[in-house]
């Protein structure tokens, strides 16, 4: 497809990263002719340095022609402008980023009518999301849902002292009284589909799949479960963290956020009320910290702007028995490092965001094949693709039981939703249907079409 990226931060650059590994024709426009210039230096695109809403500046681009415009440029407000000129210009289908939580519910809905948005991505707002999953479910540190969450997808570290160290996966399954699947395994940076007789170790990350009634079940089985948490400290007072308060505030959960700028504390008191406790100081301050009562803490959250004192901070924290910590990284360098020295719960605003760019792309160029894209993660650190498809009629696929169909070496059949919401985690003798969702696992290609499992 032919697709325009207006906005080469680093939201941008992480959005034109994945395009390009995808064959897309891809334009690149910034003010900034240096970024411009850094851009298509590193990735396989065209460039062109100007200001998004010029129509100048997007003819040059030839946006007559685009099948997809993403603006993503610093301001809501160029952003939605440079989509409605790009429709009006002959683009077929775009994207804006808006973040502004002003710009929510029927706000949003008025405009994306009006503007004739495809979709509107809040990246704020997804990242927040993602945390909330997290804190819903502290034993895993990576949750993605399907089928409109009856499904869910987790991703597990293994301690040494955890009991399924040692174990064969086939033991594992025969022990426990609910159904799952342990769908991949991450050893020391190699992706590994496990069968039944692969023994887990130390240091495994293993990504298991079941529906959301049987994730505490099997989490308790395995000894792998930790209390829900309720008492949460939030570190600096973003947009994410706006978003994530006020999502943990309706679950019932006491929240405390730490913003240094006073004004800033100000707006999120009047925001969030009084359920909210705001504290003026700052968070890398770790006297601070503890007179705040960071020890009695459930989980904690560090969202400043700087990775490397979301680090610090999180790593000293860490060491206080606090059990669950979450950092913000955004720099691909630094983000290997916290890892490395530890931290479980590392996430980047910019790969949550340019999954789900990504998401829309693969769906928009398969939309009329024998299946939909409906979700698409990225999954086990980037290594594989968890992806939903929505069966059609007259798939190669369907009235074929699992077990006879030639399916690609690094591919696994994850799970079947039926059209009465019916999950199975299947097995050899399950057939495929017309208007099933299946979940599929690909570790060894991008999958547009569900018949690309096939050899």
């Amino acid at each position: 497809m032919n697709i325009i990226v207006v906005g080469c931060g680093k939201i941008g650059s992480s959005i034109v990263s994945e395009l390009t590994k995808e064959n897309h024709d891809i334009t690149v426009i910034d003010t900034d002719n240096a970024i411009v210039e850094e851009i298509t230096n590193i990735f396989d695109c065209m460039g062109v340095c100007g200001n998004g809403v010029d129509c100048n500046v997007l003819e040059s681009a030839d946006v007559s022609s685009a099948e997809l415009v993403i603006a993503v440029t610093a301001s809501d407000e160029l952003n939605m402008l440079c989509c409605f000129l790009a429709r009006e210009m002959g683009a077929k289908h775009t994207i804006a980023r808006i973040r502004n939580p002003e710009y929510n519910g029927d706000s949003l809905d008025f405009m994306r009518h009006k503007l004739n948005l495809s979709m509107a991505i809040n990246p704020e707002r997804l990242m927040a999301q993602e945390l909330y999953n997290i804190l819903k479910i502290p034993s895993a540190f990576k949750v993605d849902y399907f089928a409109r969450r009856n499904l869910e997808m987790i991703e597990v570290r293994l301690k040494p002292e955890s009991e399924l160290c040692g174990k064969k996966i086939s033991k594992i399954r025969d022990r426990q009284k609910t159904e799952f699947i342990i769908a991949a395994v991450l050893r020391q940076g190699e992706l590994i589909i496990p069968d039944g007789s692969f023994e887990l170790k130390a240091g495994d990350v293993i990504s298991l799949a079941a529906t959301p009634g049987d994730i505490q079940k099997l989490l308790k089985g395995l000894g792998l479960l930790k209390k829900q948490a309720r008492n949460i400290m939030i570190v600096g007072g973003s947009k994410t963290a706006f978003y994530l308060a006020q999502m943990l505030l309706a679950s019932g959960n006491d929240v405390r956020i730490v913003e240094r700028n006073y004004d800033r504390c100000l707006k999120l008191s009047e925001q969030l009320g009084s359920e909210a406790i705001i504290i003026h100081g700052d968070g890398s301050d770790q006297e601070l910290l503890l007179e705040e009562g960071m020890r009695s803490l459930d989980a904690f959250v560090c969202l400043t702007q700087l990775d490397e004192q979301n680090i610090l901070t999180s790593l000293f924290v860490s060491r206080q028995d606090v059990p669950t910590v979450i950092s913000k990284v955004n720099k691909s360098e630094l983000y290997s490092m916290a890892e490395s020295l530890g931290l479980d719960y590392v996430f980047s605003i910019k790969t949550i965001t340019s999954e789900m760019v990504l998401r829309y792309t693969r769906a928009l160029a398969n939309s009329s094949r024998s299946s939909s894209i409906e979700t698409l993660y990225k999954i086990m650190d980037g290594k594989a693709e968890a992806l939903e498809f929505k069966i059609k009629e007259n798939s190669p696929i369907t009235d074929t039981p699992i077990k006879n169909l030639k399916i690609k070496a690094g591919i696994l059949i994850v799970g079947i939703i039926r059209k009465n919401k019916k999950v199975l985690i299947p097995t050899g003798d399950d057939v495929l249907s017309s208007g099933d969702s299946e979940i599929v696992l690909s570790a060894s290609q991008h999958l547009n079409d569900l018949s690309d499992i096939l050899e």
